[in-house]
């Protein structure tokens, strides 16, 4: 004889087997953007940001540290992250060139995912952010010392330089 804490379970198993086809028929599948190869990206709001600007007499210290905060308050989590620790270990040690490419990377292009995908290399980098910096991101991004980046690094270093 069955115990009835077996016959239970496989009474419910029986009841839930039996109602699946019913329900599947209400759930709607939710697709993500991108899913698919003919995906038009009709649906994709561009929200116009105002045109980046370089800043020809900036000062290099005043534009590092401008950088370093952009670096830091980004739109999304994961750029946060990374761009703030990208900034920590490579910022310091740019020359004027590789500052501007920096500072074009991260301000002038309108969505933060792009900036992540191109840095992640799941999309292509456009001719115009292809450079030094793009390598040295793309190449910090893999993380092939993996180091733990769950947030952005505290600015206590930034007191230890200056000292």
């Amino acid at each position: 004889m069955l115990s009835s804490v077996v016959a239970r379970r496989l009474v419910s198993g029986v009841c839930q087997a039996a109602m699946r086809p019913a329900f599947t028929g209400l759930v709607s599948s939710c697709g993500y953007r991108g899913d698919t190869a003919d995906d038009t990206r009709a649906d994709l709001i561009e929200i116009p940001l105002p045109p980046w600007d370089e800043r020809p007499g900036e000062a290099i210290d005043i534009k590092k540290r401008r950088l370093l905060y952009e670096s830091r308050k980004r739109g999304m989590l994961e750029n946060c992250i990374l761009l703030s620790l990208f900034a920590k270990r490579y910022l310091n040690t740019m020359t004027a060139s590789q500052l501007y490419q920096y500072d074009r990377l991260i301000n002038e292009p309108s969505n933060d995912w792009d900036i992540y995908y191109w840095a992640t290399e799941a999309q292509p980098t456009p001719e115009v952010y292809q450079g030094e910096i793009m390598d040295l991101l793309q190449e910090f991004a893999k993380n092939r010392d993996q180091e733990q980046r769950l947030d952005a690094p505290s600015l206590e270093y930034l007191e230890k330089e200056s000292q």
